[in-house]
């Protein structure tokens, strides 16, 4: 092994997982410090920065992927890893197509003796050494005979080849074949009972401020029981358990909408929002070596979660019979909009590293595989019921019962099933709701974290009801939403009052005044007068989407060298959203500058030794008081970057990491050198306060000082011996974790739950433990347990119109024009804003014009799948020249950013879909609106 490279591994501690496996773990990104011998030239390019406008020129990953440089895992080959032996050998999964009969064997036969596999692994041989998915990841990596596989696309056996002609003609001839994945006579899919349900009631007060009759984060979430795969509520009883209570506002509800009086208009509507692939332009892959002598695994995955992928890959080693000591994890720059967090490809990859014989192993999906394989959106059915009043038209109640979807593998159907219920109220109040949801098992190929989690399909319905409801009360659509929009200080249909400005009424208001919309029957008139055969529509949508978890965690470390140079490391993994950019401008806020180097995906904090232990949704309040007295425990460890969590929860350790440097470090070392100043070389008292202090263009500066470069104050900060570097750790909970941390006998009440700092005066600048001090907490608060029946309470708004022409011939739809307007609080790097909404608003437009997969047997389970029959949406379809947006200003400087990439890509759905309404006269309740349907509803 190349001997930097093992020093640079050696000086990290290893991840504590209990006593379970004893396997020691290292991550080293590709392109970390620690990493840096394997590769000669430099990847990243040091961000290029504007001190006057505070803007960057480009994110420092841009250049490494235009002109192709290997950044991503896709790309790595076993030539390309120094100390990994050179020839790389190559594996393939066969997938079962059929998901109704057991499965009874393979027959290779047809590849003759040329094109033979070097190793076969079955389920017998997962089973002899002990190897199974970790308990996430539910049974049978491998399906073994005799069983029916529990999904289409259901692996079945792993062939490697140690010669890449061979498997390249093999692979081929393996798709061109038939039966070679054989089954015994029809008995019908499995049943089983769903992976999860919720319910979540809510009963307001006399008016939206007063404290609810019933809740969920007052009383409880509702769960059902399953008997015979059926769901089963409580009972409903007044005066009962409190789930009972809940089931009786519930029947009160479903009374009220039955029976609702002359004077309210119900509307019902079913829903339905089809399955998609998210379609990540890099493919599930991993390569792995398996070093059997040295007892030692490597592994280069791509991951949104590489903590995660660390924790399961020694749970399944640990209980294996195979011998592994130590895990070297590589994770790789990736892009995956949620398909790449918590899949099982990664483990796929390990198992075929185990089996490659001593050589290293590729596993990588081509697209008929990644179809066949990958994560999917969730298809959802949605039955919606409201009440409005008729005079006021103001909503009294809005009933939701959804039906998702999940596939043959659990992943994350339980909390999309959650989100989706919590997110059907959209930017409205509700006095009285009744949200429903269960994520069913099927045979469809496993649905996961897909980009909107839920949210898409449940908000994008909710506003397809609002508009239809608008026509029938003949209000203005957008009047209509003013009228019932949630306002700051309203409670959420869990009974939670959302955390800062909730905004949605000024976005509306942005495209009320816009001239598609004032305009739009004028517009209408002119379009269809100058284009026979074709009509007109305008449309509008607007949404507001919580962004992160409920347990959102970061370690973020930040170091300063007497020269002035700022380093930085974060455990946010980048996933294509331009994280290392962001959080690295993120510490000019109190440094001055960017960070000059930066590295993500760290997942060992030797400077800060954190433990977790427990569920932090599902802990009591008795269990988290009771492991909160160990001074190192926290709820989560690091989180993966997903859900939008980079640009508010990212942000907010990175932020608050750089004020800790700033305050015990380049603070006090200014104060000291105007002090001199003014003494003549002796320190003199001076009237300026740190509250003053601001960065311009030539340093730091307050009060009318001398503004003080960055590399002055870093040199005098190291001379006296104050802090230098540090290391921050946070919690959420819908609400920030905060401790008092006294630092030089100055104490200050902070929002992290774990602080290291290194102090200069001549400690070592290289990585590791060398001069940190882990700083006690006192006075400890985490969020209580009960917040997680809030559900969520930190929102982005986002209002979008679009225009379409629908040809009455052809039935075909094109998108003329959309604008959006977005409310994100304080921008970070706004470039990076303006990518992720133009590209959410490309996927939004997908979903409602383009993107559909057949759940079963016509679906992508019988690997037929690939971009030639699945339509992305082009250039062409997405008004490219003709989309305008707009972010509204922050309340004030102090605004958080908050996360937005998923919100970006959901109003235009219900936009569009309204659009054509108004253009056909026709409401379309399933998704994609296709030229096949419009035909059939024109004819």
């Amino acid at each position: 092994m190349n001997t930097k490279l093992r020093a640079g591994l050696t000086r990290r501690s290893l991840l504590k997982a209990g006593v379970l496996t004893g396997i020691n773990a290292w991550i080293a990104p590709l392109h970390s410090a620690a990493y840096a011998a394997l590769f000669e030239d430099k990847h990243l390019t040091p961000i290029a920065w504007n001190a006057a406008d505070g803007q960057v020129k480009f994110r420092i990953d841009g250049t490494a992927k235009v002109t192709g440089e290997k950044v991503f895992a896709y790309d790595i080959r076993a030539r390309d890893m120094p100390h990994w032996p050179q020839q790389q050998s190559h594996a393939l999964l066969l997938r079962a197509t059929f998901a109704d009969r057991p499965f009874t064997g393979i027959d290779l036969s047809m590849l003759g003796d040329a094109l033979k596999p070097d190793r076969v692994v079955t389920a017998d041989d997962l089973a002899r050494d002990g190897l199974s998915f970790p308990a996430f990841y539910g049974d049978d990596m491998l399906l073994p005979t005799g069983k029916t596989p529990a999904y289409l696309g259901h692996a079945v056996a792993l062939l490697i080849f140690h010669d890449f002609a061979t498997f390249r003609y093999a692979k081929d001839a393996l798709r061109a074949a038939k039966d070679v994945v054989k089954g015994g006579p029809v008995s019908g899919p499995l049943e089983r009972d769903p992976w999860a349900g919720f319910r979540y009631v809510r009963v307001g007060g006399a008016t939206p401020f007063d404290d609810d009759t019933f809740s969920t984060l007052k009383d409880t979430v509702l769960f059902p029981s399953f008997r015979k795969r059926e769901v089963v509520w409580p009972q409903a009883l007044n005066g009962g358990k409190l789930d009972e209570q809940g089931m009786a506002h519930a029947a009160a509800i479903a009374q009220e909408l039955e029976k609702p009086g002359d004077d309210v208009l119900v509307l019902a509507r079913d829903y339905f929002s089809q399955s998609i692939d998210t379609a990540a332009l890099e493919p599930d892959n991993a390569n792995g070596w398996y070093d059997a002598d040295k007892q030692q695994l490597h592994m280069v995955v791509p991951t949104q979660s590489p903590m995660e992928v660390v924790e399961s890959a020694r749970e399944m080693l640990g209980r294996s019979k195979m011998a592994v000591k130590d895990l070297f994890l590589h994770p790789c720059y990736t892009v995956g909009y949620g398909s790449k967090d918590h899949s099982n490809f990664p483990f796929y990859g390990l198992m075929a590293a185990l089996y490659g014989q001593g050589k290293p192993v590729r596993l990588a999906n081509d697209r008929f595989e990644q179809f066949q394989s990958s994560l999917k959106r969730h298809s959802i059915k949605m039955r919606y019921q409201m009440a409005v009043e008729r005079k006021t038209g103001k909503i009294r109640v809005f009933k939701g019962d959804f039906v998702l979807d999940g596939g043959g593998r659990a992943n994350f159907t339980p909390s999309v099933t959650l989100v989706a219920a919590t997110s059907a109220q959209a930017i409205y109040y509700l006095p009285k709701s009744d949200f429903s949801a269960v994520g069913i098992a099927s045979r469809a190929i496993d649905a996961g974290s897909a980009r909107g989690y839920g949210t898409l399909q449940a908000m994008g319905a909710t506003e397809m009801l609002i508009d239809e409801l608008a026509e029938k009360l003949q209000i203005d659509p957008i009047e209509f939403r003013l009228r019932n929009v949630l306002k700051s200080g309203m409670k959420n249909s869990q009974g939670a009052v959302p955390a800062g400005a909730i905004r949605a009424d000024e976005v509306m208001r942005k495209l009320q005044v816009h001239p598609m919309w004032t305009g739009r029957a004028e517009r209408k008139r002119q379009f269809e007068a100058t284009h026979p055969g074709k009509r007109y529509g305008v449309g509008f949508g607007c949404v507001q989407k919580d962004f992160g978890t409920g347990a959102e965690s970061c370690f973020v470390r930040i170091e300063v060298t007497p020269e002035g140079r700022v380093s930085m490391w974060h455990s946010g993994a980048e996933m294509g959203t331009g994280m290392g950019t962001s959080q690295a401008v993120v510490c000019a806020r109190w440094l001055g500058k960017p960070a000059d180097v930066f590295a993500s995906s760290i997942t060992e904090w030797p400077e800060l030794q954190m433990v977790s232990s427990g569920d932090p949704y599902i802990m009591s309040q008795a269990e988290q008081d009771k492991l909160a007295q160990n001074p190192r425990w926290t709820p989560s460890y690091c989180s993966p970057s997903s859900a939008s969590n980079s640009a508010f929860y990212f942000s907010h350790g990175s932020r608050e990491t750089a004020r800790v440097i700033f305050e015990h470090g380049l603070w006090p070392a200014a104060v000291a050198i105007w002090g001199a100043g003014i003494g003549g070389g002796q320190s003199a008292p001076l009237t300026v306060r740190i509250e003053d202090a601001r960065w311009i263009e030539g340093g730091l500066t307050c009060a009318g000082m001398e503004p003080l470069t960055l590399a002055r104050l870093a040199a005098k900060a190291h001379e006296m011996g104050l802090v230098t570097g540090a290391v921050g750790h946070t919690f959420n909970r819908w609400q920030w974790a905060e401790a008092d941390f006294s630092v030089d006998g100055q104490n200050h009440r902070r929002p992290l739950d774990g602080l290291a700092v290194r102090f200069g005066g001549g400690a070592s600048q290289d990585a590791g433990t060398a001069g940190y001090r882990t700083i006690e907490r006192k006075q400890l608060f985490y969020p209580p347990v009960q917040r997680n029946n809030a559900g969520v309470t930190y929102y982005s708004a986002v209002a979008t119109l679009a225009e379409v022409s629908v040809d009455r011939a052809t039935g075909r739809v094109e998108l003329l024009g959309h604008h959006t307007a977005l409310e994100c609080g304080n921008q970070i790097v706004p470039a990076l804003v303006s990518g992720q909404l133009q590209g959410g608003l490309a996927m939004g437009i997908g979903h409602a014009l383009h993107e559909y997969l057949p759940l079963y047997e016509d679906g992508p389970g019988n690997g037929t799948w690939n971009f030639n029959r699945y339509l992305l949406p082009r250039a062409k379809d997405v008004a490219v020249w003709n989309q305008t947006t707009e972010v509204l200003p922050p309340l004030s400087e102090t605004d958080p950013p908050k996360g937005m990439a998923e919100v970006a890509m959901i109003a235009v759905v219900p936009a569009i879909v309204n659009a054509v309404a108004h253009a056909t006269g026709h409401r379309f309740t399933e998704l994609p609106i296709t030229a096949e349907k419009i035909k059939g509803v024109l004819s």
